[in-house]
């Protein structure tokens, strides 16, 4: 009998296993496995949201789920490579399941649900705005300057494709991005107060400049230019651009009726910039 007692509470002792994981899932695929526990603060009536602790899963949520969308683009052979729609997180009804779960019951099993981000720039446009050629500029270098071309050829690349809708404005800074090691940029001399010195991505003025004569032909507005503090041989002077991450900046805005296409190439020993729109864009100067 008391062996019986015994087994009895110590059964009845026993900590009881507390079914309340949800499984999140996309596509099917298993991405998280959480605990309500540890998303509920005790409250003498009724339990409270840990918030840190939601906006924080949710965060890693969204940033495993996004996908962004990519545009359409010319490829090498002139053929336009098609656009690509990407995805994010529905953030309200992924948090109405959310809820509902952590207020409730035992386990549950969330399908993500997403929404659909759409390209800027798909086909249709892009087969539209490349038809009239509006501006168009080259200049030249040193080829066998062999760090600076490839400053060169990387910056150019940066900018070609870019579309530029009506009203919007251009800024080159902001386009190209950072030039870092990491990012593939190289050491080049560069002008540092009337001075030639090295720095990372030496040789991406002579983009900037050589896109804003393109700019200037065309007769898009100039919001923001700078000339370098000594003369430089690849543009007349006067016409040179000169841009820093820190610094300067190039910027135009697109005040026609119709976007704009940007395509620039650097071959060997050259760079040009040829700007691009439809036969129904208002060029009036």
């Amino acid at each position: 009998m008391i062996v019986f007692c015994l087994s009895f509470l110590l059964a009845f002792t026993q900590p009881v296993e507390v079914q309340n994981d949800l499984t999140v899932k996309e596509d099917g695929e298993t991405i998280s496995v959480i605990n309500r526990d540890d998303f509920l603060i005790p409250n003498p009536g009724f339990p409270i949201i840990d918030s840190e602790q939601t906006n924080g899963w949710l965060e890693k949520i969204e940033e495993s789920i996004y996908k962004p969308a990519k545009n359409a683009y010319i490829g090498e052979d002139g053929q336009i490579v098609p656009e690509e729609a990407g995805k994010k997180l529905n953030k309200q009804a992924f948090l109405e399941k959310f809820y509902a779960y952590l207020f409730g019951k035992g386990r549950s099993t969330i399908e993500v649900p997403t929404l659909t981000v759409y390209p800027k720039v798909d086909s249709e446009l892009l087969s539209q705005v490349r038809v009239k050629r509006i501006g168009q500029y080259v200049t030249f270098f040193n080829a066998y300057n062999l760090s600076r071309s490839h400053n060169i050829f990387l910056s150019a690349s940066a900018i070609d494709n870019h579309v530029v809708f009506p009203n919007e404005t251009f800024s080159f800074n902001e386009t190209v991005g950072k030039r870092t090691i990491e990012r593939g940029y190289l050491l080049a001399p560069i002008i540092v107060r009337g001075e030639l010195s090295e720095g990372v991505g030496g040789g991406i003025c002579q983009v900037s400049s050589t896109l804003f004569n393109a700019v200037d032909n065309a007769g898009l507005k100039i919001v923001e230019r700078y000339s370098h503090s000594r003369r430089v041989p690849y543009v007349p002077p006067g016409r040179d651009a000169t841009v820093s991450w820190y610094g300067p900046d190039f910027r135009f805005q697109n005040q026609y009726n119709q976007p704009i296409l940007i395509r620039a190439k650097g071959y060997r020993g050259s760079v040009i910039v040829t700007l691009y729109s439809s036969e129904d864009i208002n060029i009036e100067k």
